[in-house]
């Protein structure tokens, strides 16, 4: 049996480089503009553009199930993917709810995909901040670790035969 490992770090946000600290200050601060009447779960997460642009989103819960937005979509909705000077460096995300368990979270499985194919998209690895409301960090120099034997493009017939 073959076993998948990949490389990540845990470490506290006050020893993380400003730059990052900010980016989860404005995930931290998306937390207040969510809509989850239903969990009482507020996500917020951010997405640090090369340039410096801080995109932020919270997650927007509905009654009919699934139809609800996850954070990380919700900041990356805003991405313009036709613009390919902006490429995004790193996503933030993190938490606050009743439950204090404090562990970092990390991103849902429609959100992997999503942020995969972002990176997918760009051609260039995204770093993952998987934020807890106590300052736990769990760090992730590339999305795709984040889901392993990923689905992609690479599957797809995009030839003009199928036409």
């Amino acid at each position: 049996m073959k076993k998948f490992q990949f490389p990540f770090k845990q470490t506290q946000k006050i020893k993380l480089s400003d730059a990052i600290q900010n980016l989860i200050s404005r995930a931290e601060e998306a937390t207040e503009k969510a809509y989850a009447p239903y969990s009482h779960f507020r996500v917020g997460a951010s997405v640090l553009l090369e340039d410096g642009t801080i995109l932020t989103g919270a997650n927007h819960e509905n009654a009919a199930y699934p139809a609800g937005v996850c954070a990380e979509r919700a900041a990356l909705s805003n991405l313009d993917m036709n613009e390919t000077s902006k490429k995004v460096k790193a996503i933030a995300v993190t938490y606050r709810s009743h439950e204090g368990h404090g562990k970092p979270i990390s991103p849902c499985g429609i959100c992997r995909q999503t942020i995969l194919e972002v990176q997918q998209w760009q051609s260039s690895p995204i770093a993952i901040y998987m934020c807890s409301p106590n300052g736990q960090v769990v760090m992730l120099d590339d999305a795709g670790f984040l889901l392993p034997f990923s689905f992609g493009s690479e599957y797809l017939d995009l030839s003009s035969e199928n036409e």
